[in-house]
């Protein structure tokens, strides 16, 4: 991390010998225990310069080391949880050198690592290694685009890739994936900061990370990165609040980050600080530079609900500490290095799935070389899972220990029926059917082990409280992460009542009723309003236009509609609703119409290619696309492009399931169209895709809800509200796709 600013030096080095006279400090409540001291002159690896141990699918850790081996290039070495030490592999400069970061577990078991230098340029390499020590250069950085000098642990992506940074200026930030096609995805600028940069990818997909040097004022900066390479600094340090923030940040709840930063500060010697993804920095904590240490660098979060880390230097014994951050935000010291059982950690701690952390200090111990160390900080054994993300049927690696051919693992609470054992701290398990979103467990006799991640369900429904009110024709529009359900039909009466559906407690409340009860209507949100165009009161068909605003909970009327229609669709484009289609009281239509949310006015566009009304329609990038639906005589395919830029519709591949849809929503770029009749009522879903125009089929509805259902998107999930088949039912079903 701090590969450029600190390098050892002889001061370093009498600190040690002065610490090996001091009295070991006791833990404050905590419990820390020397497990090895490292020993060169036996074989040990030494200079563990920024390194992070990885637990591997044997339980036990492995880590890169700057100095040892063979050729003295460094090393890839295995720790146990006890304290034995085995060399892995050995580098010798053409495979790397100059071990920089550690180690990242990947899914298919192999440890993946950068070194700072070494390789065919000597500008360093991305590898792999198998457990068993077969090493595999992914990546060779000539400094021709790609960046030179690869720094910070390896960040194993939700996508399956490895992203990590190269460290000198200008720097990059890179994807590669398991089998080496390497993209550069950014290369930075002055501006935007440059030296370390070690990468966390946050709960909603974006890296998050922190530079050395450069920004607005030279003294480094924090950043946020799409995983397409989109780039915003977020915050610009200026020495007073902080500078060499390249090692990086954890995320404490969704879209809270607390981070170090290693040197600035009111004495100089780091600070502690909290950021908002939106960019908002606070200073936590000014460390004093002696009695709570000085240099701190990355943060881990354990299950504690706290998060642990250490202190380069600074203490009695100037060699460091470890301390303790509360969700809070309050600092707290919980260990001093003496030198005698370690000096000067410059590493990550590591929360194995004992509930430990463990950690590497680079110098002191019984041979002046480091130690090997573990803090008991009382928190209980857990389970880790290598991805947290997956389909029914995907195979998932868990990680933990005690586990046996009689555990049972569990997804969100439903059994898997397949799983493979290795030994006793790794278990492949297979994702059932009926797996929903939540914890994965795994029992093995009375003890139970708990992922301390969420695994999300990939191509699976679930459903929510059901719908108050059940009903067909209802307009929905999700506005943050509420679902306004408005209107509809239920048999014997148009309706207007309102209600609100809350997607992260699944609960219903009530809000503002539509003083025109009406089903069968456009509808789309813009600006946090809910718009809706048209539709049928049960004894006309209306060209009214309402919005509905939750901020005051109260309806305005807009310009009308420039026709009577009912079962027309509509989708926004920034201020712009487009009305598209339906029937009047005689016929099928083609009418599209432009409604300005600025101006309330409406403008005539060019008309669909066939008529007809019920159409899915989505915003994928800058197309509307409208598929499926019907006319007076029978079910359709038909699926059509809009082009705002130039007014004009074209043809795509038709759906191969005619249908009115029932459920559909755009999502990543994707059209979702759900259920629906042909005409009898079916759990048929399937995907549009713009990029191959073809069409996917995917996981089935759990119930088949008819058509007119109320459809809404809200963190990127398709929301399905009733439903039903016009004059004989309606549905209360909430289903919940998420794709």
């Amino acid at each position: 991390m701090n590969y450029v600013r600190r390098q050892d030096s002889l001061a370093a080095f009498v600190a040690v010998i002065v610490a090996l006279a001091v009295a070991a400090i006791p833990a404050r409540a905590q419990t820390y225990k020397d497990l090895h001291d490292f020993n060169p002159s036996a074989g040990d690896p030494s200079n563990f310069n920024s390194g992070r141990l990885a637990q591997g699918r044997d339980g036990n850790f492995y880590g890169e080391s700057r100095n040892g081996g063979s050729s003295s290039d460094g090393t890839v070495f295995k720790l146990t949880p006890s304290g034995t030490t085995t060399l892995v592999f050995s580098f010798d400069g053409t495979d790397g050198s100059t071990e920089t970061g550690g180690m990242t577990l990947g899914a298919d078991g192999n440890l993946y690592g950068d070194t700072l230098a070494g390789g065919s340029a000597n500008d360093g390499v991305t590898f792999k290694v198998t457990p068993s020590g077969k090493q595999t250069v992914l990546h060779n950085f000539t400094n021709s685009g790609d960046g030179t000098g690869p720094v910070n642990a390896l960040v194993l992506g939700s996508d399956g890739n490895f992203y990590g940074t190269t460290g000198n200026n200008p720097g990059t930030i890179y994807k590669i994936t398991p089998s080496g096609v390497l993209t550069t995805l950014h290369t930075l600028s002055t501006s935007e900061g440059y030296q370390g940069g070690q990468l966390i990818q946050g709960s909603d997909g974006n890296f998050y990370g922190g530079m050395n040097l450069g920004g607005a004022n030279g003294y480094g900066t924090l950043f946020k990165m799409t995983p397409g390479g989109a780039f915003t600094v977020l915050h610009n340090f200026d020495n007073t609040d902080g500078t060499d923030a390249a090692p990086g940040m954890a995320e404490v709840t969704n879209g809270k980050f607390y981070g170090a930063a290693t040197l600035g500060g009111t004495s100089n010697a780091g600070v502690i600080y909290k950021l908002t993804s939106s960019g908002t920095y606070t200073v936590l904590h000014n460390l004093n530079g002696s009695s709570d240490g000085s240099e701190p660098v990355v943060l881990t979060l354990a299950t504690d609900g706290n998060l642990y880390g250490t202190a380069i230097s600074g203490g009695s014994a100037n060699c460091g500490t470890i301390f303790k951050v509360s969700a809070a935000g309050h600092f707290s010291v919980v260990y001093t290095f003496d030198g005698t059982h370690g000096c000067n950690p410059e590493g990550y701690l590591t929360q194995r799935t004992d509930g430990l952390l463990y950690g590497i200090a680079n110098s002191g111990g019984a041979h002046g070389s480091g130690s090997f160390f573990s803090l008991n900080i009382g928190a209980k054994p857990f389970a880790s899972l290598l991805t947290t993300s997956g389909k029914v049927g995907s195979k998932v690696g868990i990680l933990g220990q005690g586990f046996s051919k009689s555990s049972v693992v569990k997804f969100g609470g439903v059994q898997a029926t397949s799983f493979t054992l290795t030994g006793t701290t790794y278990i492949s398990a297979t994702v059932p059917a009926g797996a929903i979103d939540g914890k994965v467990t795994v029992t093995t006799g009375s003890t139970t082990l708990t992922s301390r991640q969420t695994f999300i369900v990939h191509n699976s429904w679930s459903t929510g409280a059901a719908l108050p009110t059940a009903r067909m024709g209802a307009a929905a529009g999700a506005i943050g992460s509420d679902v306004y359900v408005v209107g509809g039909y239920n048999v014997s009466s148009f309706l207007g009542v309102n209600e609100i559906y809350n997607t992260q407690k699944s609960t219903w409340t009530t809000g503002a009723a539509d003083p025109n009860p009406r089903a069968f209507a456009a509808y789309a949100v813009v600006n946090k309003k809910l718009y809706i165009f048209g539709g049928s009161n049960g004894s006309a068909l209306l060209n009214l236009a309402e919005a509905y605003d939750p901020a005051t909970n109260t309806w305005s009327t807009l310009a009308s509609v420039p026709y009577v229609q009912e079962s027309a669709s509509a989708v926004a484009d920034k201020d712009i609703i487009y009305v598209i289609g339906g029937q009047n009281i005689t016929n099928y239509l083609t009418t599209v119409e432009s409604y300005n949310t600025t101006t309330n006015t409406w403008t005539e566009e060019a008309p669909l290619l066939l008529a007809k009304g019920w159409s899915a329609l989505g915003l994928l990038g800058t197309t509307v696309v409208a598929a499926d639906g019907s006319d007076s005589s029978t079910y359709l395919g038909d699926n059509e492009a809009y082009n705002a830029t130039n007014n004009t519709w074209s043809e795509l591949t038709p759906d191969p399931t005619p249908r009115n849809p029932g459920c559909y929503g755009a999502i990543n770029g994707k059209l979702y169209v759900a259920g629906g009749t042909t005409p009898t009522a079916i759990t048929l879903n399937e995907a549009y895709n713009p990029g191959k125009n073809a069409w996917a089929t995917l996981a089935p509805m759990p119930q088949a809800p008819g058509f007119a259902v109320g459809s809404a998107v809200a963190g990127g999930n398709l929301y399905c509200f009733g439903g039903g088949i016009y004059g004989q039912t309606v549905y209360d079903y909430v289903q919940i796709y998420q794709p």
